[in-house]
């Protein structure tokens, strides 16, 4: 990849990279910091490695050139400053990998060499802007400190002993909090980014368990409409199996409740998985409209039909009256009350029982008494009632099953029924 194309990394970087600091663009790379490579001087870093270059240079020959007018210098202590300073200043290239050290060993060096001071500065503002402040107070406090020292040893010869030591340490604080100014920039950049970074994650968690708990949803609904199509399918095919000598107008019904509950079975798969496909929720799902408490007499007689024995006590007076969610849920509810009933209590009587009025929620309790002999496990037992005690908890009511005392089996439901 070229320095002019966009980069992006994996928290979303984007930019060209050759007009970002190249300690900012690592800090940025997750690859790079765990790789533990230095990071690479970018274009906009030699531009301004460059510029620091010539400044400590001009500063340097401008400090040399007056070293002539210093009065009382010693030429060997002379020639040792213009050393010092070349040295410091071609230094100015480890900046950007060793700042705490440059730094550290620019505070003898400035005490010693006066052409050192223009790269004294960079390094004390490089030291500023990588690192934390404790480094810059330990380093900066020495050098604010020796400065009275080095003027006291090698006084200015224009201007007084006070007007130097204050332009100096007016100048060091100035270039020192701009470096810290920098740095914070950089530090708000880079939370910013770890923000939107967390942001995005955390949105993406959410779709996620949106997606989890809709496909959750979406297998609860074809749990509740499917096994108890499944189960009349059962019935009636065993039926057949084990009575081949029934009457023709007996196997005709029973082949013909069999192809109604398979083409009901396929249609109500169609519909659940066109709501997955499509995202909507069951209200705005096309086909067949959802089963209300009005089907709650459907119901039954279908499981009659099917040779189940089932007896209806429905005390709610208008039930066209009760909210399409609630009585939807306590449709769901009974079928897969006497669904259960049929797989678990075959041959026993199940009584559905439907109360409860407006301002005092809806009450559908299901019971069965125990089966007159022993039933094999069915595989499977127990999700259904899961499923149902969370479709009441999400309609915000309740819902309680176990045994009874006489051995047999109760599921009893409370949905909330507002007054609005």
């Amino acid at each position: 990849m070229s320095i002019d194309e966009p980069a992006r990394g994996p928290q979303g970087f984007t930019g060209r990279r050759w007009l970002f600091p190249s300690a900012l663009v690592h800090e940025l790379d997750p690859d790079a910091r765990t790789s533990g490579r230095m990071p690479r001087r970018t274009a906009r870093d030699w531009v301004v490695d460059f510029s620091c270059f010539l400044l400590a240079v001009v500063l340097g020959l401008t400090a040399a050139v007056s070293l002539d007018d210093e009065p009382g210098l010693p030429h060997s202590l002379a020639v040792l400053d213009q050393v010092l300073g070349v040295l410091a200043v071609a230094a100015l290239w480890l900046r950007r990998r060793r700042p705490v050290a440059l730094a550290a060993a620019m505070v003898p060096v400035g005490l010693l060499s006066n052409t050192a001071g223009g790269a004294g500065l960079i390094v004390l503002f490089t030291l500023a802007v990588h690192r934390p402040f404790r480094y810059v107070a330990w380093i900066g406090g020495v050098d604010l400190a020796l400065l009275p020292l080095f003027y006291w040893l090698r006084p200015d010869p224009e201007l007084p002993f006070a007007g130097i030591v204050a332009f100096t340490v007016l100048l060091t604080v100035s270039v020192t909090g701009w470096g810290m100014f920098v740095r914070s920039k950089r530090m708000l950049m880079l939370s910013l980014r770890d923000r939107a970074h967390r942001a995005e994650t955390e949105a993406r968690l959410r779709a996620e368990q949106a997606q989890r708990l809709a496909r959750e949803a979406i297998a609860r609904e074809m749990h509740d409409v499917l096994a108890h199509r499944l189960t009349l399918l059962s019935v009636h095919a065993g039926a057949l199996e084990f009575r081949p000598d029934a009457p023709g107008e007996e196997v005709a019904r029973a082949a013909g409740v069999i192809r109604e509950s398979a083409h009901e079975a396929l249609q109500d798969l169609r519909e659940i998985i066109g709501v997955l496909r499509a995202g909507e929720t069951d209200d705005a799902a096309g086909g067949r409209p959802q089963p209300t408490l009005a089907a709650l007499g459907a119901l039954v007689a279908q499981c009659r039909e099917a040779g189940m024995k089932v007896a209806l006590d429905h005390r709610v007076a208008d039930p066209a009256d009760v909210p399409a969610s609630v009585g939807r849920t306590a449709y769901r509810i009974a079928q897969e009350a006497l669904t259960n009933a049929r797989k678990h209590a075959p041959g026993t009587e199940a009584t559905v029982r439907l109360t409860g009025t407006r301002g005092d929620g809806l009450t559908i309790t299901v019971t069965n008494p125990a089966p007159p002999s022993e039933v094999p496990p069915v595989p499977g037992s127990g999700q259904g009632l899961i499923g149902l005690t969370e479709r009441a908890t999400l309609a915000g009511g309740r819902l309680e099953h176990g045994t009874t005392g006489d051995g047999g089996f109760r599921v009893r439901a409370w949905l909330p029924w507002g007054q609005t």
